[in-house]
C-alpha cells in the first residue's frame, strides 16, 4: 500500500509542472509588453502636449509680427501723404522723407519674411505631429526608423554617409546683415552678402530688394554705368517688386548724372506715367521742375507747320 502511495505521488510531482513554465513566460511576455506600450503612449502623449505648446508660441509669435507690419504699413501711408504735402507746396524733394520710408519699406519686407518662415515652422510642427500620431505602436516600445536603412557595402558592412556641403544662411538673416553692412558703408561686404541672397535665393522676393540694393552701393561710389545695370534687373526681373519705383528713379538720376540727359528725362517721365502715386513719382517730378522740363512730353501736332 505504502508503495503504491509513493508511486502516485511521484507520478503527480511529476506532471504538475509541465504546463506552468509555459504560462508563466507567456505571462511574463505579455506584461512586458503592456508596459512598453504604455510607456510609447505617455512619450506621444509628452511630444503632442510639447507640440501644441510650440504651436502655441509661434502662432503668438506671427500675431504680433502682424500686428507690427500693420503699423509699419500705417506710418509709411502717413509719411507718403506728409511728403506728397511738401513736394506740392514747395515743389522739391525731401530727401530725409524718402530715407524714412526706404527704411520702413525694408522693415515690412522683414516683417513679411519673418512671418513666412514662421508659417512655413507652423506647418512644419502640424506635419510632423501628424506623422507622429498615425505611426503604428511597434512591439517593444519602439517607433520604425524614418528613412531608408543605410546603404551596405561589400561583406555586409553600413557603407559610410558622404559629409554634407555647407548651407547657406536663412534667407531673412543673410538679407539683413547685408543691410546692416549697407548702411554702416561696409559696400564691399554688403555685396557679396546681396550677391549670396540673389544666388542662393533667386525666388525669393528679398532677392529683388538685393538687386537694387547692389545698384544703390554701386551709385553710392560713382559707378553709374554699373548702377544702371543693376536697376535694369529690378525693373526686367523683378517688375512686381516694392522697390521698382526706387529703381526707375535712380536709373534716370544715374543717366542724368553720366550726361545722357534725353534718356534720364524719358526715365523720370517714365517713372511718373507708371508710379503716379509713389514718392518716388513725387520726387521725380520735383527732379524735372528743377530742370526746367515738362513733365509729359508735348505731343507732336496734327497739323503741319506752314510757311509764313
Amino acid at each position: 500500500m505504502h508503495k503504491h502511495v509513493r508511486r502516485l505521488a511521484a507520478f503527480v510531482l511529476f506532471a504538475m509542472p509541465v504546463g506552468a513554465p509555459h504560462a508563466f513566460a507567456v505571462s511574463k511576455e505579455m506584461v512586458q509588453l503592456q508596459t512598453q506600450v504604455q510607456q510609447l503612449q505617455d512619450m506621444l502623449q509628452h511630444l503632442q502636449t510639447s507640440n501644441d505648446e510650440r504651436m502655441g508660441v509661434l502662432v503668438n509669435l506671427v500675431q504680433q509680427n502682424t500686428d507690427n507690419m500693420n503699423k509699419m504699413m500705417a506710418s509709411v501711408n502717413a509719411l507718403q501723404t506728409t511728403l506728397k504735402t511738401e513736394n506740392d507746396q514747395r515743389g522739391s524733394g525731401n530727401t530725409q522723407l524718402s530715407t524714412q520710408i526706404q527704411s520702413l519699406n525694408d522693415s515690412i519686407d522683414e516683417l513679411k519674411t519673418r512671418i513666412a518662415n514662421l508659417s512655413t515652422q507652423v506647418q512644419a510642427i502640424q506635419s510632423q505631429l501628424q506623422n507622429v500620431n498615425s505611426l503604428p505602436a511597434q512591439p517593444g516600445g519602439t517607433a520604425p526608423a524614418a528613412g531608408p536603412p543605410p546603404s551596405q557595402g561589400p561583406g555586409g558592412q553600413a557603407a559610410a554617409a558622404a559629409p554634407p556641403g555647407p548651407a547657406a544662411p536663412p534667407v531673412d538673416q543673410l538679407y539683413q546683415s547685408a543691410i546692416r553692412d549697407y548702411n554702416s558703408a561696409k559696400y564691399s561686404i554688403a555685396a557679396s552678402e546681396f550677391g549670396d541672397v540673389i544666388h542662393y535665393y533667386p525666388q525669393d522676393n528679398l532677392a529683388g530688394n538685393a538687386q537694387f540694393y547692389l545698384g544703390e552701393i554701386a551709385y553710392q561710389q560713382g559707378k553709374y554705368q554699373q548702377a544702371i545695370k543693376n536697376y535694369n534687373a529690378v525693373l526686367e526681373q523683378y517688375s512686381g517688386n516694392p522697390k521698382a519705383p526706387s529703381a526707375e528713379l535712380r536709373k534716370g538720376l544715374s543717366l542724368i548724372e553720366l550726361g545722357q540727359k534725353d534718356a534720364g528725362i524719358r526715365e523720370l517721365r517714365t517713372l511718373v506715367q507708371r508710379y503716379p502715386q509713389t514718392p518716388e513719382a513725387q520726387e521725380g517730378r520735383s527732379k524735372l521742375n528743377g530742370m526746367g522740363v515738362r513733365i509729359y512730353a508735348a505731343k507732336p501736332s496734327a497739323y503741319p507747320a506752314t510757311s509764313p
